[in-house]
């Protein structure tokens, strides 16, 4: 059972805790769907000043990716390597960090709500298998420090894809 943990508001202390509480909530979890829908959860009452966050999966047989489990409102549900933020980040295998969506060539807004953006591509064996998505209301959201941290949460749960 996931027990919440203090937010201090100490960062790297937090984004520490978030890392133990991710690896101990899907430990030993063989599901993949079951890791992405409590990993997104668990994401999602962490990190404030969100507005939408979830994944993204390679579909080999379609060559888009399609949308996985999520937090937030209804999402766009396939999305071409390369286009917007999250096929940018799929196509590159680079985390993109985007403090203002409507200055990226390209986006694609799924909800009308976003100003910046945070894609982590999932990488595993050189192989990109899809991104994790994190969108905020607030223009500059994201700093390298969140793209450290959940590139760390990002790499755990690929482990288990």
């Amino acid at each position: 059972m996931f027990e919440p943990f203090k937010i201090t508001g100490k960062r790297e202390e937090d984004y520490s805790s978030l890392i133990k509480a991710l690896s101990y909530l899907v430990q030993d979890e063989t599901d993949r769907i079951a890791v992405l829908a409590n990993a997104s959860a668990l994401l999602n009452w962490y990190l404030n000043d969100i507005n939408w966050l979830g994944f993204y999966l390679f579909n080999r047989k379609e060559n888009l990716l399609i949308l996985g489990p999520f937090q937030g409102l209804p999402a766009c549900v396939r999305i071409t390597p390369g286009k917007g933020v999250c096929g940018t980040a799929f196509e590159t295998a680079e985390t993109q960090i985007v403090g203002d969506v409507l200055s990226f060539p390209g986006h694609i807004a799924c909800d009308s709500a976003s100003r910046s953006e945070l894609v982590i591509p999932l990488i595993q064996d050189a192989v990109v298998l899809g991104v994790l998505d994190i969108d905020s209301p607030l223009l500059d959201r994201f700093d390298k420090i969140d793209a450290f941290w959940l590139e760390q949460a990002a790499e755990l749960i690929t482990e288990l894809l």
